[in-house]
């Protein structure tokens, strides 16, 4: 685990019985959700919890059927996904999604002019983003040469270079062997070290979540079953019986 929370009180992610319904299948039902500045949250469960839509929501490409999101005590629902992202929201997906053809630099760049940055400016920036995450030397090279592993984490750094908030983060080691699992651990804690970033990760890597999280909150049909610390949840009856079996985390 990365230690203890640094709680900066002046600002929260919120959420507040929303609901969502495809066709009507309840995908989201009435969750409750507070992520900290400083602080990283889990957010695990079988697929087709939820987890996913629950992120949709957040950053505006789902609306809910009701309910309340809300950033440092402003409505979210009303603002759409880049203006989300310019008040700190800011998330990643399954899928890398690179600007294929372009450098790792310019990848890079770009999420740091999409807040607004001059291009001198966000170009140095990326720079340091890369150089944080171990990909100075990458800087050049287009990112669809790059092995997987270095292509996730240039996704990865992308989003920092927004200068995130709250980070979104949908299952980021996916792909990842286990050398490169451990160096995402390291990736992810430095987020929050260095920038008292809050982090909503979801992930089925357990011996990661376990990790890294501060608490983990656990979705079952679209509903939560649990929220704790990792003791907690290793422990929880229902969530071993409904999602970690007799896995050891």
């Amino acid at each position: 685990m990365t230690g203890e929370v640094k709680v900066a009180t002046a600002s929260a992610l919120e959420v507040a019985g929303v609901v969502v319904n495809f066709q009507g299948l309840r995908a989201i039902d009435d969750i409750h959700l507070t992520l900290r500045p400083g602080e990283i949250l889990g957010l695990i469960g079988p697929n087709g919890a939820g987890k996913t839509t629950l992120i949709n929501v957040l950053t505006g490409f789902q609306v809910p059927d009701r309910g309340s999101v809300a950033l440092n005590g402003t409505d979210l629902l009303s603002l759409k996904p880049h203006q989300r992202s310019r008040l700190g929201l800011v998330r990643t997906f399954q899928n890398v999604l690179p600007f294929a053809g372009l450098t790792a630099l310019e990848n890079v760049e770009a999420g740091a002019m999409a807040t607004g940055m001059a291009r001198g400016e966000g170009r140095a920036w990326a720079m340091e983003v890369l150089g944080r995450l171990g990909l100075a030397e990458k800087a050049g090279r287009r990112v669809d040469t790059l092995p997987f592993g270095e292509e996730r984490r240039v996704g990865i750094a992308r989003a920092i270079a927004m200068k995130p908030k709250f980070l979104l983060m949908d299952e980021p080691a996916a792909g990842l062997n286990d050398a490169e699992a451990e160096e995402l651990q390291r990736v992810v804690a430095d987020i929050v070290a260095q920038g008292e970033c809050g982090v909503l990760l979801i992930e089925h890597r357990m011996p990661l979540v376990f990790r890294l999280c501060h608490r983990i909150q656990v979705l079952q049909h679209g509903a939560t079953i649990a929220v704790g610390t990792p003791d907690e949840i290793r422990a929880h009856n229902a969530v071993r019986a409904a999602y970690l079996g007799d896995e050891a985390v």
